[in-house]
């Protein structure tokens, strides 16, 4: 009798699914929890895993479209959905996956070329998942992902891809600089020309002004002339004698106030100048005295003007 309830017995655990055959034949999955079967006609047949589990497919040699031989491994994630299809409609549900997705690896990347298999991973995945997820789904699985752990080129294509990196990066910090440098010369004349159409400007601006500037002291030179020319004209030959007076007292005050020398000489032609100095001193009394007060003007060659006594050809300089 213990015996008997022993057998009847069947307590499934979380996360499996058993198959109840009578007889031999399927007829119920029994869940997990506590379960009663006929003994000695019913009996627990297979014990089935219905959890998400990872299946490792073994590391390969395949051949891509551009005859280069890479080793590739990769994982499968699948769950059982229906544990009567998983026990009976297949045999060995593992190494069926297992096959399959190797068979399907094979093809899919034997489709590609080498440089497609190494940055399309997820293009693999996303074309495998499919072709295996459809192929189990009679079996009552579901593949939820297909990833690829590793693709192995051989070390030869290893080292010319390298190379080629090395290349690319090479010529890229090439180009920069060019770029770079480019930019920089670019920039300089740039600047350069600004200068130059500044500098330019100044020139323009600078001339513009010095032409203003003659323009005026010559039209303050036009009207001064003017002036002379109506005293002149009005006054006759006294105005002319006392500005050439005028001019030349300044000159002679320039000699004496020099500090190299404390006597002038003067050439025969000065001397000559000099001796006319009485018409020239009666012109000045005559312009800056009345008549009444005026006083005798001096002969020969001496003139007294201001302080500084002018005599033949030399004129001492007044303390």
């Amino acid at each position: 009798m213990v015996l008997v309830l022993a057998t009847s017995v069947r307590v499934v655990r979380q996360g499996h699914v058993y198959t109840i055959e009578r007889l031999g034949r399927y007829v119920k999955p029994a869940q997990p929890g506590f379960h009663l079967i006929t003994p000695f006609i019913e009996r627990v047949g297979h014990k089935i895993n219905v959890m998400e589990q990872v299946l490792d497919i073994p590391g390969q040699e395949i051949i891509t479209k551009d005859n280069a031989m890479v080793g590739v491994d990769g994982v499968v994630f699948y769950q059982v959905l229906d544990a009567g299809k998983a026990a009976y409609e297949v045999s060995g549900l593992q190494n069926a996956i297992q096959a399959l997705t190797t068979t399907n690896l094979r093809t899919v990347m034997g489709s590609m070329d080498l440089d497609e298999t190494l940055s399309k991973r997820d293009d693999i995945n996303a074309r495998l998942l499919s072709v295996v997820d459809h192929a189990t789904s009679p079996w009552g699985v579901k593949v939820t992902r297909v990833e690829i752990m590793d693709i192995r080129p051989p070390k030869d294509i290893s080292d010319a891809m390298a190379r080629q990196m090395k290349a690319e990066r090479e010529k890229r910090a090439q180009i920069l600089e060019a770029e770079g440098e480019r930019a920089s010369r670019i920039l300089r004349a740039e600047g350069e020309k600004q200068s130059r159409i500044l500098e330019a400007e100044g020139r323009k601006e600078s001339a513009f002004r010095d032409a203003e500037a003659r323009e005026r002291e010559a039209a303050a030179e036009a009207e001064a002339t003017r002036v002379v020319s109506d005293a002149i004209a009005s006054s006759g030959t006294q105005a002319l004698n006392y500005f050439v007076a005028q001019k030349y007292v300044s000159a002679v005050e320039g000699f004496a106030t020099s500090p190299n020398a404390k006597t002038i000489l003067f050439p025969v032609e000065a001397t000559q100048l000099i001796g006319s100095l009485g018409g020239i001193g009666e012109l000045v009394r005559d312009a800056v005295t009345p008549p009444a007060g005026a006083a005798q003007p001096g002969t020969g060659g001496n003139v007294t003007t201001g302080s500084r006594p002018v005599a033949g050809s030399g004129v001492p300089r007044s303390g």
